[in-house]
């Protein structure tokens, strides 16, 4: 049976504070604990209208204190936007505050607009995107409990901690939607996560590079991957259909490079006017997206991870909410992750 997890990026739609996505999302993150989801994985984006997740360890640490056995983690923090040994401090605390429960998954690319990169950059804490591989090992002593070596070029070496009496460590994940990453994690010995949720393109090829170009690791000696996939369900297929339209809608203006907004209610999703190339990227994502009942839902994930040989498929719940539906509350999403726990 194919293991279920859930990627969160905390929709914001109109009306909505970033008080009531947080508190809706953190009540999603209860009920995939109680419906035995595997994880469960907040995003970073910066500076969007209808994204709330801004800061994975501080959603983490959040749910952490509201559940009890799924696994928390980052789906990813964007290494390039933070110093390696910030990371790894905050990763560390988190596996001190859910011992056993922590995932720290790692990605190269800045999560947001040319910008807010470099506001990011200005502040003096980021890292070196061409030392990206270099600062991935360096997160993972540092949250060993040996610790990270410093050696001087004068002599003498400094030992540095991410935590002064680590028991365990975050287990860490690289994340991609290009060959990157996938030949990064396969020459470190380290579990990968193809972002077919984004992209969509290029999967069998990053996989094929990843398995076949595995270094086996001490803490994982074969290779581990799981892939990433947006799905809605609903009683009926007509309500699913309704309820996916917000994001497509979203979407396509993120891939046509016009003005970000709030996410759309149902109603106003519906009754927005679409022009010729808005339509076309909304009909190629919507190929690609799990939309249905539960049981076919269900299905199609026991399929795709099948065909592509993973025990696990993370599933992004972007089903959208009607107006009347309470602003702090998870309403689509949770339906949907309800609805799909019932089939499997």
């Amino acid at each position: 049976m194919t293991a279920l997890s859930v990627l969160d990026l905390i929709p914001v739609r109109t009306g909505q504070t970033s008080a009531e996505a947080i508190a809706a999302s953190l009540s999603l993150a209860e009920t995939a604990d109680r419906l035995g989801y595997r994880r469960y994985w907040f995003a970073e984006h910066h500076n969007m209208p209808a994204v709330a997740s801004t800061t994975p360890p501080v959603l983490i640490a959040a749910a952490a204190m509201r559940t009890s056995r799924i696994r928390l983690g980052s789906g990813g923090v964007m290494l390039p936007n933070h110093a390696p040994l910030i990371v790894a401090e905050q990763f560390a605390a988190l596996e001190a505050i859910a011992p056993g429960r922590i995932d720290l998954g790692l990605g190269r690319a800045p999560g947001s607009d040319p910008v807010i990169t470099q506001l990011l950059r200005g502040s003096g804490t980021t890292s070196d995107v061409e030392q990206f591989p270099r600062h991935v090992q360096d997160i993972g002593a540092l949250t060993s409990d040996e610790g990270a070596t410093v050696r001087f070029t004068s002599g003498g070496e400094y030992t540095v901690r991410a935590t002064p009496a680590a028991t365990g460590a975050p287990e860490i994940w690289l994340l991609g939607s290009s060959d990157y990453s996938a030949q990064l994690a396969a020459s470190h010995g380290l579990p990968y996560v193809f972002a077919n949720h984004f992209s969509g393109q290029g999967l069998e090829r990053a996989l094929d590079l990843y398995r076949s170009g595995y270094r086996p690791s001490e803490e994982h000696p074969e290779p581990r991957t799981f892939l990433t996939v947006n799905a809605v369900a609903a009683p009926t297929q007509e309500e699913a259909e309704a309820r996916a339209l917000p994001q497509l809608r979203m979407m396509a203006r993120l891939r046509l490079n016009k003005p970000l907004i709030a996410l759309e209610t149902v109603e106003e999703a519906q009754a927005a006017e679409t022009d010729a190339a808005e339509q076309q990227v909304v009909e190629a994502a919507r190929s690609r997206w799990f939309v249905g009942t539960g049981e076919s839902v269900g299905a199609e994930a026991q399929a795709f991870a099948a065909a592509h040989g993973v025990d696990e498929i993370m599933l992004s719940p972007v089903a959208g909410a009607f107006e009347a539906e309470p602003r702090d509350a998870a309403g689509g999403r949770a339906q949907t992750l309800e609805l799909i726990a019932e089939a499997l």
